[in-house]
């Protein structure tokens, strides 16, 4: 568990340096185009991509911390031990997406990208670079799924979390 103590430091310091230079960026769009009356070429394109960073990215984070999106409502009928088969079925199925979609099919859009040399128009950097975060976010995804199952919530954390909806 030290490793996902230190992914989590990890993608919470990242996601703040992304969220923070992007707030800068469209700062800078904006100042440009209404104050400075000249448009910069180049912060479109980069909020962008950084958007792209900050959803997988912040999409493997709230994996692991167990705040992902759901509709609990069956969840919440089922007893514990059940509860805890339904969530090792939903982080299953949540890891074979990861694998197929995110590494598979990321890895594959890198490679073809990559082949191709395309860059991006303004920034000129290899489109590469910007969809590499696919297969990395898919196998942090599928690390803390694994972790999700091999270590289920414990009842009185559950109705914790409950208590926050």
């Amino acid at each position: 568990m030290k490793f996902k103590s230190t992914l989590d430091k990890i993608l919470e310091t990242v996601l703040v340096i992304i969220m923070a230079v992007m707030v800068i960026n469209v700062l800078w769009q904006v100042g440009s185009r209404f104050i400075l009356q000249s448009p910069s070429s180049f912060t479109d394109e980069l909020a962008r991509y950084l958007l792209i960073w900050l959803s997988i990215l912040g999409a493997s984070y709230v994996t692991g911390k167990r705040m992902h999106l759901s509709i609990d409502l069956l969840s919440q009928k089922l007893n514990p031990e059940n509860r805890k088969k339904h969530n090792t079925i939903i982080y299953s199925i949540v890891a074979i997406f990861a694998f197929l979609a995110m590494v598979v099919g990321g890895s594959n859009l890198v490679y073809i990208v990559s082949s191709l040399g395309q860059t991006s128009p303004a920034l000129e950097i290899p489109l590469s670079a910007v969809y590499i975060v696919l297969p990395i976010g898919g196998i942090i995804i599928i690390y803390y799924s694994i972790i999700n199952i091999l270590h289920p919530v414990k009842e009185e954390d559950s109705s914790i979390s409950e208590s926050l909806q």
